[in-house]
């Protein structure tokens, strides 16, 4: 973590948490702009600067990941999107590529069936398979972690 980071994290912990709120959500434009206008193939990178600003300024938010370490792959299937999130020691880091070894594996149809399924309000991933909109590969609590986290912090953002 960078200094920059460090300084930011500490500094945000003098803050309430609406204050942490509003300013994930200052940082977190690019992803209210993806969930409330339009979609694009940036959205699971906007998604995860969020969570990472989130992480980062808002303790009620990170808290979620304490104690929680897992590796989550995300990709569509005509790999326009492939993307790791590695979670340990209560932080996220994201890699800009799939990793070979994983906790799970999603690989969405496009780019709406990722939006979809971690948005939705019935996160039914057996609905999903059988529209043959997601191919999930390895244990399905790690990506309901990921899909809990995902509708949380559109809450804290106000776009839920």
């Amino acid at each position: 973590m960078t200094t920059r980071r460090s300084a930011l994290q500490l500094a945000s912990r003098a803050f309430p948490e609406p204050f942490q709120n509003f300013l994930v959500g200052r940082l977190a434009r690019q992803l209210k702009a993806e969930l409330c206008e339009k979609m694009t193939d940036d959205f699971l990178e906007a998604l995860l600067r969020g969570m990472d600003w989130a992480f980062l300024l808002s303790g009620s938010y990170r808290r979620n990941i304490d104690g929680f370490c897992g590796i989550c792959v995300f990709r569509t299937l005509d790999n326009k999107v492939s993307t790791t999130a590695v979670f340990e020691d209560g932080h996220m880091s994201v890699e800009h590529q799939a990793r070979y070894t994983y906790n799970v594996r999603v690989s969405f149809q496009d780019v709406h069936a990722l939006w979809s399924f971690l948005l939705s309000e019935n996160q039914d991933i057996l609905d999903s398979i059988l529209a043959n909109t997601v191919d999930v590969d390895g244990n399905l609590n790690y990506l309901y972690r990921f899909g809990f986290l995902a509708k949380d912090l559109t809450r804290r953002l106000g776009v839920a």
